[in-house]
């Protein structure tokens, strides 16, 4: 049998303390209150009965399961992030909002865009391009049944390619993703390494001249470094294969993902991967050019001068523990921040060096579907980049969490 003990204070103030046997059972159960006349807190613990659990209980204590109200209040990262989903959801509704006007208050006919000058001179023709693009309909009608359809996964079909704007969006934004995604990733390393060596050796000569490239990548126009770069490695010098994302004659890797180097890598088919990998190289280095422009060494100068960073020298700790625990980390949450902004930027504005390199990605096609007034596909593009950009500032928000301890969700 367990044992039973009561706890009080004698008048001295000191505790006193006894014990006794009784009840069976594996849990314990605690009360509080009061001895009788005498006013001395009591705490007891007996033996539960055969029937109870494992573990112990207090009487007055929390419920074994949370309500979810509950439980969110105890996990203030889950309560923000469906805060931040719900705002998500209204954001991408005004995103279609706004989209769907601004398509529309473009000026141009879309019949005369597609039709072309001898169709657009036939009513019939052009009436029954507009009954089956629903044009003729008034705009909240428009609206609504495009919201319809949306909810079902129908972005609407395109009248240039004729296909579901899903289709050609299945097939451009891996491209831009490919694209952007290793522009920010090559940007984040040589950004941060620019970073350490120019704040650590501070305006001395390789911090002029880090200066001198980042000022550079900002101020030189990316379709212009990109005529360049083409003419250069790839006219002059033929250092770097020509247009598109693979040689000519090779066919596409399986679609698994849409990323030619992935799909190429999970497939074993190696030549495919080299030359997805050749041909992903120069576009992805000029956007790299102006993305690491704005990656400059303030964030990790500005780290250098706080005052645990000098604390944790004075310790005697090793410039390398400095340097990649306290420094490096630091500074990473404005480096995310302008990542993030950066990554979006570089999905939206692909649109003059996918040209000049024919890379069939979404700035491309976003490009022929505005000169065409293909109004499906223009809003079809405006809500993917709109997606894109609060998807970032939501992982953005989130890593803040992660990475600095100081920044907390409340």
């Amino acid at each position: 049998m367990s044992p039973r003990w009561a706890r009080s204070r004698g008048t001295g103030g000191e505790e006193v303390g006894a014990e006794d046997a009784g009840g069976t059972g594996a849990g314990d159960r605690f009360h509080t209150g009061r001895s009788a006349g005498r006013g001395f807190r009591v705490a007891r613990r007996d033996a539960g009965g055969a029937g109870s659990g494992g573990g112990d209980r207090l009487r007055a204590g929390r419920p074994a399961t949370l309500r979810p109200r509950r439980l969110l209040a105890r996990h203030p990262l889950a309560r923000f992030l469906l805060r931040r989903t719900a705002t998500a959801v209204l954001l991408a509704l005004g995103v279609t909002l706004v989209t769907f006007i601004l398509t529309n208050l473009v000026p141009g006919d879309p019949a005369a865009a597609n039709l072309g000058q001898r169709a657009i001179g036939d009513p019939a023709i052009v009436a029954q391009f507009r009954h089956h693009y629903g044009l003729d309909k008034p705009l909240p009608v428009q609206y609504v049944t495009y919201l319809g359809n949306l909810l079902h996964g129908d972005l609407g079909e395109s009248q240039q390619s004729h296909q579901p704007v899903l289709t050609d969006l299945s097939t451009a934004v891996p491209a831009t993703l490919e694209l952007a995604g290793a522009a920010i990733v090559v940007s984040l390393i040589v950004g941060v390494a620019f970073g350490v060596v120019a704040a650590l050796r501070r305006d001395r000569l390789t911090d002029q001249l880090l200066r001198v490239v980042s000022l550079l990548g900002v101020s030189v126009p990316t379709f212009w470094l990109a005529l360049l770069a083409f003419y250069v490695f790839f006219y002059r010098l033929g250092w770097a294969p020509g247009s598109g994302r693979l040689d000519p004659g090779m066919t596409a890797p399986p679609h698994v993902t849409g990323l030619y180097t992935v799909d190429a890598a999970l497939a074993g088919q190696w030549p495919v991967f080299w030359s997805a990998v050749g041909h992903l190289a120069l576009p992805a280095l000029v956007l790299t050019a102006y993305t690491v422009g704005l990656l400059t060494r303030s964030a990790v100068l500005e780290v250098l001068n706080q005052d645990y960073v000098r604390a944790a020298r004075a310790k005697g700790l090793p410039a390398r523990t400095v340097l990649f625990q306290y420094v490096l980390r630091a500074a990473l949450v404005p480096v995310i921040t302008v990542a993030g902004l950066a990554f979006g930027a570089l999905l939206s504005g692909t649109v003059l060096v996918e040209s000049i390199f024919a890379w069939p990605g979404l700035g491309a096609y976003a490009y022929r579907s505005a000169t065409t007034l293909d109004l499906p596909a223009v809003m079809g593009v405006g809500l993917v980049v709109g997606l894109v950009y609060l998807t970032v500032n939501l992982a953005v928000d989130v890593l803040y969490g992660v990475i600095d301890p100081r920044v907390r969700v409340q």
